[in-house]
């Protein structure tokens, strides 16, 4: 089959605009097949660091806007291998206005506990013991405060719209995390919060986030919690950090479907696009095909380099398809999202593998009937066609 490589790649070259044209149109469906595959690869088949394996996050049953009691912490902490918990809060509000550049996660915690349950959260002693030691205080991760332009000692006001108060923080300090979402997130005293609310609305927690002792203890602590809470009039629904970051996944709907039916949809047009080009320029090189077989070509020789011509445009676009795939990504990590696994986004190895065996594989079925037929034609019957 390689000796017919230079006839391959000369008839692939034959009908340039055609060529180019088919190169570009499979690109930008690769391209896009690409990228629902690298989005699904990233949510649910990235492997979460090992200090998220010890981490459970506990919301309500119902929905994550609903609250819990307080007091559902305490009741969690006498739970056998259960090392820590804490309670925290998102805060929302607004900082200065609703642009984009001024959006940002801000979460009320428990300063006393913060740093046990994130061990991957890098920062200086003297400003750890300024978070801990002020009721006002806040920190911020490095991305944040270079993004904001904020310095040790600035005053930051949020405005409150979930909750009915504005908060004023002096900021402490400056974390780095491994987290790419704490990086970027506004963290300070849920204490602080409590006291600045109405005596109604005290007491309520959004979420517990508890520590393990080990691996091994977070599926029977997972259990234990939502078991616990059965028939309470608040239930609750406990999952590792890694299944909670994707539960937001499910404002948007069954994500998973969504990225399976549009590669099929991406899939599917590629191999139509790929069909009727194939088509097209086999029926216009029939008449060749009977002067290859007075040359001695075998039937199976013509079928191969017909495939072989489909292959290699549909590996041509699927290269440029994957290029401009990796640059969304690029696109896609410098939007601004809550979700650990779009922080990362990449074409990885993987990824690229299946898309060019997709490309393949639609080359050579798009190819494979009327090559076939073109190889079976008889030679009187090939020399008299006039397309």
């Amino acid at each position: 089959m390689l000796r017919h490589l230079p006839l391959v790649l000369k008839n692939a070259w034959r009908n340039r605009r055609r060529t180019v044209l088919t190169i570009l149109s499979m690109g930008v469906s690769l391209m896009i097949l690409g990228l629902m595959m690298a989005i699904y690869h990233a949510f649910y088949f990235t492997n979460t660091p090992p200090e998220q394996d010890l981490r459970l996050v506990t919301r309500n049953k119902v929905s994550l806007a609903l609250p819990m009691p307080q007091f559902y912490g305490d009741r969690i902490r006498q739970i056998p291998g259960v090392r820590e918990v804490e309670a925290e809060q998102w805060f929302g509000g607004v900082y200065i206005d609703n642009r984009p550049e001024h959006l940002f996660a801000r979460l009320a915690v428990e300063p006393d506990k913060f740093f046990t349950i994130y061990p991957d959260v890098n920062i200086p002693d003297e400003q750890k013991k300024a978070f801990q030691q002020e009721r006002s205080a806040c920190i911020a991760g490095r991305e944040l405060a270079q993004k904001q332009h904020w310095n040790l000692g600035d005053r930051i006001t949020i405005e409150g719209d979930i909750f009915p108060v504005n908060l004023e923080f002096t900021l402490r300090g400056i974390f780095d995390a491994k987290d790419a979402f704490m990086n970027r997130s506004l963290y300070f005293n849920r204490e602080y919060l409590e006291q600045s609310l109405p005596q109604a609305r005290r007491g309520l927690v959004g979420t517990f986030t508890i520590l393990a002792n080990s691996p091994d203890n977070v599926p029977r602590i997972e259990r234990a919690v939502d078991s616990q809470f059965q028939n309470s009039p608040i239930q609750t629904k406990t999952e590792t950090q890694s299944a909670f970051g994707l539960s937001f996944l499910a404002f948007l709907g069954n994500v998973k479907l969504i990225l399976l039916s549009v590669c099929g949809a991406v899939t599917f047009t590629i191999l139509l696009v790929s069909a009727n080009t194939i088509a097209m320029s086999v029926r216009e090189r029939v008449h060749e095909v009977g002067v290859l077989k007075t040359l001695g070509y075998t039937s199976e020789a013509i079928l191969g380099i017909i495939l072989g011509e489909a292959v290699a445009i549909s590996l041509v676009g699927a290269m440029l398809g994957l290029l401009m795939a990796q640059l969304m990504s690029a696109v896609v990590r410098a939007m601004p999202t809550f979700n650990d696994q779009l922080e990362t986004l990449t074409i990885q190895p993987s990824v690229a593998v299946l898309c060019l065996g997709v490309a393949a594989m639609i080359g050579l079925a798009s190819a494979f009937v009327p090559a076939y037929h073109a190889s079976r034609t008889p030679i009187v019957e090939a020399l008299r066609s006039t397309e």
